[in-house]
């Protein structure tokens, strides 16, 4: 992991990855051929969105965020095999790298949580929490929607 010398440091780096995530989405809703896959990954834009914001407001020193109760983890995205990004890629490619993203979200704000204290901790694991919740949500898709469809 990236070595940082300040607050502002991991907070910046928090923020650039919540940016490429929104960007990530933003792809794969312009790739999107399935009914209502467009508008799906299109929110998770704007759920990505909104953790930038947060961030940013931590930042500015304006808000804290409190983590909610665990989430589940189906563990789908354990056992499926990864598949690049193409502008021909079908929903259960875009699922499976979803839940990639939101797999390494999860961990990427669990481990910057264990560097930091207090306020900040909380934060972070309030962020984990979200994006454990985003990769459930892709989980639960995946289960419904390709496992099913065989």
């Amino acid at each position: 992991m990236t070595n940082f010398n300040s607050v502002n440091d991991i907070l910046d780096f928090a923020i650039k990855n919540e940016q490429e995530a929104q960007k990530f989405y933003a792809e794969l809703a312009a790739v999107a051929t399935r009914s209502g896959s467009k508008e799906l990954f299109e929110s998770f834009v704007m759920e990505e969105k909104r953790h930038e914001e947060k961030l940013k407001a931590v930042k500015e020193g304006k808000a804290i965020a409190s983590a909610e109760g665990k989430v589940t983890d189906l563990k789908i995205s354990d056992y499926v095999v990864d598949a690049p990004a193409t502008p021909d890629m079908d929903f259960q490619k875009s699922l499976i790298l979803a839940m990639k993203k939101e797999k390494a979200a999860f961990m990427l704000y669990t481990n910057l949580s264990k560097r930091v204290e207090g306020e900040l901790k909380d934060i972070f694991l309030a962020l984990a929490q979200e994006e454990a919740k985003h990769k459930l949500y892709f989980e639960t898709e995946y289960d419904e929607h390709v496992l099913t469809d065989n």
